[in-house]
């Protein structure tokens, strides 16, 4: 659904909508679009269809090219976190950077420091994984790929994927990683 969610956000920008005008031209709520397109909420089908048609593309063209069954990752820059308000609040500054659609699972919480020129063979994990950067440089080997990541950059991926981190640094890396295990 993050696909779908995402291409739903996508699309809208390419047409130069406004959340509000999607939201009136598929008779739903504006917090409802910004709902779907930020993973929060899934739409029901006829919702779905609703704002696939108010984005005048045919349902095909939209689910074309998306794949819903490859492991996913999604790398967040710091600079692409965002910004939120809460109601009656002042003074304070939200940023979401991870927002995820989860059933029956098991979160695990984790503090890594990752030692200066440190490495380790590859590993598959039963979790889905979430990576923050607290602070320093790693680079993070997914499955063929490296993703460059600093301080207040977050991944998300499949740990069924081969990975590994690797600081080549010569100072700590702090990350803050949370594991979703399914429960079975």
């Amino acid at each position: 659904m993050l696909e779908v969610s995402r291409r739903i956000k996508e699309k809208r920008i390419e047409k130069k909508l406004t959340l509000q005008e999607l939201a009136d031209k598929s008779s739903v709520s504006k917090g409802l679009i910004s709902q779907i397109e930020n993973g929060r909420s899934i739409p029901s089908l006829p919702v779905m269809f609703s704002i696939i048609q108010s984005l005048e593309m045919d349902v095909g063209d939209f689910f074309k090219d998306l794949n819903l069954n490859e492991p996913t990752i999604i790398l967040q820059r710091k600079k692409d976190y965002e910004n939120f308000e809460k109601e009656n609040t002042k003074g304070f500054t939200y940023q979401r950077i991870f927002t995820k659609s989860l059933q029956a699972t098991t979160i695990d919480f984790v503090l890594l420091e990752l030692m200066p020129n440190s490495h380790r063979e590859e590993v598959h994990t039963e979790a889905f994984e979430f990576k923050y950067i607290l602070s320093g440089e790693v680079d993070y080997l997914i499955n063929g790929d490296v993703y460059s990541l600093r301080a207040g950059d977050s991944l998300f991926f499949d740990g069924r994927l081969p990975h590994v981190p690797k600081n080549k640094t010569d100072q700590s890396c702090h990350m803050l990683i949370v594991y979703f295990f399914n429960q079975k």
